[in-house]
């Protein structure tokens, strides 16, 4: 079993090494720089297709569960860029395998018992992985917090006469970044010949915020049918605030079950970590015995089971 182990081991820092190899040839600035200045000389035509507009899709279409882990985990570029981390991809895996290879090293180390060989690694590879979704999800909600105060901006700029440019102009200078960032960009986008439909598109495919996509939806459709837009964004910027007062209050109720949730979940391996300081050989009954194994296998089907219907009963969608 452990020269089975070490092969395996092996393989994989191969395998890593060959595609931090091939990621490094690879450079995804200069391919994006490439593709926007073919756009621009008309060599390369919008990827944005009537069909596939920001008006055809539904305000509500928000991607589940699945498809929000197919869309993000397997493209972890665009997780890196949402949570505005300067980081190449081939370093972000070198980083993920380098601590697999650290558990690894460590269960050796140790000698431990051979289920830990395989769950040391697994522990820890996705810490990185981990720590970019903590900071995308702050960073989202600081973006859905600073919006509010970006449409008042924009709907004083428009009643002062300025241009719908001129406020996203005045709004990125204005309030700090992510929101600042974002509608800089969107800005500099339009500048370079982009449409505006198409660079708000990108900006909501950036930052995954149900409140962006009123606000993205209702410019777009002042500009084909015409109306008063400042009015529009006053009465979604009241939206947002009033989503917000919600939000708080059912925080505050479901706070209990957030943490009993919490405390449910983290005791059962957190007392296996203190008995295995206590008594060693007692929990090692648990690893090294047929009932101890099916024991093992169903408390990790129950703890995820809990998991699930902890997380459906406290998130309640606003």
């Amino acid at each position: 079993m452990t020269i089975m182990l070490i092969a395996l081991a092996a393989g994989i820092g191969v395998a890593a090494a060959i595609l931090a190899v091939a990621l490094t040839f690879q450079n995804p600035a200069e391919l994006a720089i490439h593709d926007r200045l073919d756009m621009l000389t008309g060599k390369k035509k919008q990827t944005t297709v009537q069909n596939d507009s920001v008006l055809t899709r539904p305000l509500d279409d928000m991607p589940n569960a699945i498809e929000e882990f197919v869309s993000n985990f397997f493209n972890v570029r665009r997780m890196l860029d949402q949570a505005d981390i300067d980081m190449k991809l081939e370093n972000f895996v070198g980083m993920c395998v380098s601590l697999g290879v650290a558990g690894l090293v460590i269960a050796f180390a140790v000698d431990l018992h051979w289920l830990l060989y395989v769950m040391f690694p697994t522990l820890l590879m996705p810490l990185p992985l981990g720590w970019v979704v903590l900071k995308r999800r702050r960073r989202l909600k600081m973006f859905t917090e600073q919006l509010p105060e970006a449409l008042d901006m924009t709907s004083c700029a428009l009643r002062a006469g300025h241009s719908l440019a001129a406020g996203f102009q005045m709004v990125s200078a204005e309030i700090p970044d992510p929101l600042g960032t974002e509608f800089g960009r969107v800005h500099e986008e339009q500048n370079l010949g982009i449409g505006l439909e198409h660079s708000l598109g990108n900006m909501c495919d950036r930052v995954a915020s149900l409140d962006l996509k009123f606000f993205t939806t209702a410019v777009i459709l002042q500009r084909t049918t015409g109306g008063d837009l400042a009015e529009v964004l006053d009465k979604i910027s009241h939206i947002i605030r009033e989503r917000f007062k919600i939000y708080g209050q059912i925080q505050a109720l479901t706070g209990e079950g957030r943490l009993s949730g919490t405390v449910l979940l983290a005791m059962p391996p957190v007392l296996m970590v203190v008995m295995m300081f206590l008594n060693y050989d007692y929990v090692m009954l648990l690893f090294n015995t047929e009932l101890g194994n099916k024991m093992l296998a169903g408390a990790g089907f129950m703890q995820l089971l809990g998991a699930i219907v902890i997380k459906k009963i406290i998130n309640i969608k606003v």
